[in-house]
């Protein structure tokens, strides 16, 4: 199979494979389709043999999609790729190596409520008050401080207040807690594997001899623990292909640092650029109207996306003055739009930013006879605490 279905840049930045390789994908630009062919050319082109190649994705559902296109190009139902997550890339490292910082290979991962029981045990051991600080908050700042790389001594180093000093003294007494248990916590697999290569540098040069090849999905969401993994594996051999997209970095809340993808070519000075920017997915006007918005960003690549489908109608903007003239409004444009070009139901979409915003337009939908589907929830009566405030009226109406 050739690469005949790509675009002349998409094309380009496939081939391009000597050296490290930055690949800037504006949205709806195709960067699966050049993922996909890039660790199929890789394999098929005997560049490199797959067992040599390491591909990183952000979720499991994302590697599992990525992989399964990979063999049907190949033509082939097994393929021996690294391919995973960090998070599962790291954990195989530990299961291998661990034992170097004093845990076993059989450590347990804790997951959030583990983590938040143990959180709460410390809360009460140290007589800390919820007032202060709740356990969850707690939890997430500590994972904020594994994700910068700051580990406990870190921390106290720089407490000042009240609050700074109890967070930094309970997430001592949780690390301490955690080996004691042989347990690790997510953020932990990211951090693990760092603390070993820099303890043992031979267990380093083990993983940079067994891939040889390096390729990042996502890479404007990568904190700072995954950007130092990525640099330490890729400095032997700098063949490192990250792809990603500074513009649509929305994970700055959790730990992920965009100037990682902006700052790339300062890592790898040899870096080669492709910006990908022909969008099959939107007309121009939207395109336009999002390229306004991004563009009052500090720092962002330049890039300017040009639209497969043309220019497309004219946005528009409708003001309401409450959420539910909003959704008669929305309600209206979509009875309008079936009347005049003959449309059917399921080809509107609409968006909301948050869950609770559905219930204004589902009462709306109701009311007007719309058939709709909630994707990635369920509709707002249907919801377990709605149906249970709801049977505590019904009942309290019936006595």
């Amino acid at each position: 199979m050739s690469l005949k279905s790509l675009n002349k840049t998409q094309k380009a930045a496939v081939e391009a494979i000597d050296g490290p390789v930055l690949i800037f994908a504006g949205a709806g630009s195709g960067k699966t389709r050049v993922l996909t062919h890039k660790l199929y050319y890789l394999v098929d082109e005997g560049l490199f043999k797959p067992e040599e190649i390491l591909a990183v994705t952000f979720t499991n559902k994302a590697a599992k999609e990525m992989k399964e296109r990979v063999m049907k190009l190949l033509k082939t139902n097994e393929l021996d790729l690294s391919m995973g997550t960090f998070h599962s890339i790291c954990a195989r490292i530990l299961r291998e190596d661990i034992e170097v910082l004093g845990f076993s290979r059989h450590f347990a991962i804790y997951d959030v409520k583990d983590q938040l029981d143990l959180i709460k045990v410390l809360f009460e051991e140290f007589e800390i008050s919820k007032t202060l600080i709740t356990p969850n908050q707690l939890r997430n700042q500590i994972s904020l401080f594994k994700n910068k790389m700051m580990d406990p001594a870190a921390v106290d180093r720089k407490a000042r207040t009240i609050l700074e000093k109890t967070v930094s003294k309970i997430y001592m007494e949780y690390q301490k807690n955690l080996k004691l248990n042989d347990a690790l916590d997510f953020d932990d697999l990211l951090t693990f594997p760092l603390e070993i290569f820099e303890k043992k540098p031979t267990v380093l040069k083990k993983y940079q001899k067994r891939w040889k090849y390096i390729l990042v999905d996502e890479y404007q969401d990568t904190n700072r623990a995954q950007f130092q993994f990525l640099t330490n594996l890729a400095k032997a051999h700098e063949n490192i292909c990250v792809v990603g997209d500074d513009d649509q970095s929305i994970y700055g809340w959790r730990g992920a640092d965009v100037s990682n993808i902006l700052d790339f070519e300062k890592t790898f000075s040899s870096c080669r650029v492709f910006t990908l920017e022909k969008n099959y997915r939107s007309t121009q006007e939207i395109l336009n109207a999002a390229t306004a918005v991004v563009m009052n960003n500090d720092k962002r690549a330049n890039k300017n996306l040009v639209a497969a489908n043309g220019s497309g109608e004219t946005l528009g903007l409708i003001e309401t003055i409450d959420e539910q003239e909003e959704a008669s409004a929305i309600v209206s444009s979509i009875e309008k739009e079936i009347k005049l070009n003959k449309r059917t139901f399921n080809k509107f979409s609409v968006l909301y930013r948050t869950n609770a915003q559905s219930r204004a337009l589902e009462e709306s939908f109701i009311r007007q006879g719309i058939p709709y589907n909630i994707i990635g929830s369920v509709r707002f009566y249907e919801r377990k605490e709605v149906k249970n405030v709801l049977a505590y009226l019904k009942a309290y109406c019936k006595s």
